[in-house]
């Protein structure tokens, strides 16, 4: 695996260039599993800086409501792409757009219901994630963030059980999240930007900067020419089949911050 370039190779002239910061969440925002007072007020300075911030996450529509409500972001694409939703602040209306109409979702729902089963029972020490309950889409299988650290063999055959029953499995940082349809975080991505904006996300690459730490985030990985991981993503490297364009030297939270310093100097010179 080549060495990634430091964030500091991502030049001012590319930095002036960003208008949309796309962000995962968990060890990318937070660190340690909390969302610490500097990156949060990180996302803050770049909403009043006039960039356009989007968390990309796993994380599920119960908690998407709430951010998309009372974080300081434009929008927030959930549950690995099977969601978006964006609060109209002057009209409270919220927007929540799936990719699954309703019947596809409950139809879903009862067979990841069942595979939930084989899952606990053949991969000892795993747990359904703790925010399962507010999910409308995917499956999400803790191995370290409220159970024991799990090995990688553990993980591998989580992602084996999903595939063997036809679902899509993807790996976090913390969870295997799996579902029955076709998306990813990049397609929802792609979804919100035509939808929200009236933009091809195509045609606003290269004013786009997306911020992720794990293998789930391969696909932002790949498509954005600027994309930065968190430090903490090198361990997941050899496991990213396409790696970030730079790295930031923190890790988690700080390393979200450094981000945040970097575009808001490079708009403060342009």
């Amino acid at each position: 695996m080549p060495a990634i370039p430091p964030l500091s190779a991502f030049t001012e002239g590319q930095r002036r260039a960003i208008r949309y910061v796309l962000t995962d969440i968990d060890d990318t925002l937070t660190s340690h599993g909390r969302l610490t007072a500097e990156a949060y007020a990180a996302l803050e300075r770049l909403q009043a800086a006039g960039f356009r911030v989007i968390p990309i996450t796993g994380r599920p529509a119960g908690w998407c409501d709430l951010i998309a409500r009372f974080w300081p972001v434009d929008g927030i694409v959930g549950e690995n792409g099977a969601l978006y939703m964006r609060y109209d602040r002057d009209a409270k209306v919220m927007r929540r757009r799936f990719f699954q109409d309703d019947a596809e979702r409950r139809a879903a729902r009862a067979k990841l219901a069942m595979l939930a089963e084989t899952i606990l029972r053949d991969v000892p020490g795993c747990a359904l994630a703790s925010d399962q309950q507010y999910r409308e889409c995917d499956l999400a299988v803790d191995f370290c963030e409220d159970v024991k650290p799990l090995p990688q063999d553990a993980i591998d055959k989580i992602v084996a059980l999903f595939e063997a029953a036809g679902a899509t499995a993807k790996v976090s940082s913390i969870h295997v999240n799996g579902w029955f349809g076709h998306w990813d975080k990049l397609s929802m991505t792609k979804v919100l930007f035509e939808e929200c904006y009236g933009l091809q996300l195509d045609a606003v690459r290269d004013q786009i900067v997306f911020a992720g730490d794990s293998p789930n985030d391969a696909p932002m990985f790949g498509y954005f020419p600027y994309s930065v991981g968190v430090a903490n993503v090198r361990p997941f490297l050899d496991r990213i089949a396409a790696p970030p364009a730079f790295v930031t030297a923190g890790e988690g939270g700080s390393g979200f911050v450094e981000l945040a310093d970097a575009l808001i100097a490079a708009k403060a010179i342009g």
